[in-house]
């Protein structure tokens, strides 16, 4: 059974766009990604590209539970 969400990838608030970009760059820099933004995503592994996801994942849900 496919997903509902299958091939939709969506900001829901679109005014965070721009700081989720920034979080991916930061991330992909300090994981040693110079030039994330403009790097075709094809050209990197599957591990490096869901270490820039994971890290963000974790830093939003770190930063989550900090303000309960």
């Amino acid at each position: 059974m496919a997903s509902r969400n299958s091939g939709r990838n969506r900001t829901l608030v679109p005014e965070a766009k721009q700081g989720l970009n920034r979080l991916k760059t930061e991330v992909a820099s300090e994981i040693g990604l110079s030039n994330y933004e403009s790097a075709d995503k094809g050209n990197l592994s599957s591990r490096q590209n869901g270490s820039v996801g994971g890290e963000m994942v974790k830093r939003m849900i770190e930063s989550y539970e900090q303000g309960l």
